[in-house]
C-alpha cells in the first residue's frame, strides 16, 4: 500500500460512525449486508449512512454488489490487510521479536 492510499482509508475510519460501519462489515464477513441491515446494526440513520458508505468505498476499504434493486456491501479485506500490514511493516527495524507485547507485570 502506498502513503496516499493509507492517509485515505485512516482518514476515512477517523470517524466514529465511519469506524463502527467498517467494523461491522469486518464482523459480517464475505456476506456483507445491505444499507438497511448495517442502518439498523450500526443504529445509524440510512441518509447519514450512505454519506459514510461513500466516504469508506472511495477509501477503497469496503466494496458494493448490486443486486437487482439491492445493493450489498462488504469489508474489503485486502485493502485492511494492506492497511495493516503498511503500519507494521518496518516494526522495530523489522525484528519481529521486539514488536511483541510486554507481558504484565504482576
Amino acid at each position: 500500500m502506498k502513503t496516499d492510499a493509507a492517509l485515505d482509508a485512516l482518514s476515512a475510519l477517523a470517524q466514529k460512525s465511519r469506524l463502527a460501519v467498517f467494523r461491522r462489515l469486518v464482523e459480517l464477513g464475505p456476506d456483507g449486508a445491505t444499507p438497511g441491515e448495517l442502518a439498523e446494526g450500526v443504529g445509524i440513520a440510512a441518509t447519514t449512512l450512505s454519506f459514510h458508505l461513500r466516504t469508506l468505498a472511495q477509501a477503497r476499504l469496503i466494496e458494493a454488489e448490486q443486486n437487482g434493486r439491492s445493493i450489498t456491501y462488504r469489508a474489503d479485506f485486502a485493502a485492511m490487510q494492506g492497511l495493516v500490514g503498511y503500519l507494521t511493516e518496518n516494526c522495530c527495524g523489522g525484528d519481529p521479536e521486539l514488536c511483541a507485547p510486554r507481558q504484565e507485570r504482576r
